[in-house]
């Protein structure tokens, strides 16, 4: 069945239906290793799920497939967790094909189509956006974000979906903290649950406690068929990157620190802050 659509309209005829099909973990090593670090990250995804009251019974989900390790692992335990009944949701895959110069087309439809996963590809052209817009040798990824979330928002209302879902990790989150300390002068991160602005679809998160590290073995050791960007990561110097290194040389030198400062985002003391706007000081 065709399930690709293009620049016109997504129609709803063209997602597959789920049929009997190879699991995503048929061909995973029988290894104790590998078998603890799925149980791991199975318990984090589940717990951040609880934590957070993603889950509501009938409800579809819409889950971003970039072609990356985090998204085809998110898929991979979300799909594990339904088949075992421990989610109550219906799972939609999505992929925007972003029209990037090289992107192997049939790569996602093949390894959908593989594992009877149901599915939706779009094809929206918004490269040449981005490219004319964004002056050569600046960071693309701003804009690139912006316009993928909001034609993804777009396809979760016309497919029925009540969230989007998507593959940040623990570090995606600490990184981003950092990086609104440094250059966006805010103590911010990323929010495991989120509406969005228009108030009808949520963005969930829910590897939110999951290591990166776990996340890239767990996805070698599955042998996913990983599409990497040509559009951001050709670039050098993205101060994200500068964010990865500055905690990954943190945690060489004080092991565990990525866990702790985890956990203090959960441990928020807002009267121990700067921001007058939590509390008057009015005499």
């Amino acid at each position: 069945m065709q399930t690709i659509s293009t620049d016109t309209p997504p129609i709803k005829k063209s997602e597959t239906l789920i049929r009997p099909g190879s699991s995503l973990f048929a061909e995973a090593p029988d290894t104790l290793e590998f078998k603890k670090r799925r149980k791991r990250l199975t318990r984090k995804v589940s717990e951040a799920i609880a934590d957070f009251a993603m889950a509501r019974s009938g409800e579809r989900w819409l889950v971003g497939i970039s072609g990356g390790k985090d998204s085809y692992v998110l898929l991979a335990i979300l799909h594990d967790l339904k088949e075992r009944g421990a989610l109550p949701v219906d799972l939609l895959a999505c992929n925007l094909d972003q029209a990037q110069p090289n992107f192997p087309t049939n790569i996602l439809p093949e390894f959908f189509e593989r594992h009877s996963i149901p599915y939706h590809i779009e094809r929206r052209d918004t490269y040449s956006v981005v490219t004319k817009v964004i002056p050569e040798g600046k960071t693309y990824c701003s804009l690139c974000s912006r316009l993928r979330r909001g034609n993804l928002y777009r396809i979760a209302r016309e497919s029925g979906c009540s969230a989007l879902v998507l593959g940040h990790h623990r570090e995606d989150i600490l990184e981003t903290l950092f990086m609104n300390m440094f250059f966006g002068g805010q103590l911010a991160a990323m929010p495991a649950r989120l509406m969005n602005d228009e108030g009808d679809v949520e963005v969930l998160r829910p590897m939110a406690y999951c290591a990166e590290v776990d996340i890239a073995k767990f996805s070698i050791a599955l042998n996913f068929p990983i599409i990497p960007c040509d559009l951001c990561g050709s670039q050098d110097g993205l101060q994200r990157n500068n964010m990865k290194k500055m905690l990954a040389d943190m945690e060489a030198k004080m092991p565990g620190r990525k866990e702790v400062m985890l956990r203090a985002l959960m441990n928020v003391k807002p009267g121990h802050l700067l921001d007058k706007s939590l509390m008057s000081f009015e005499t």
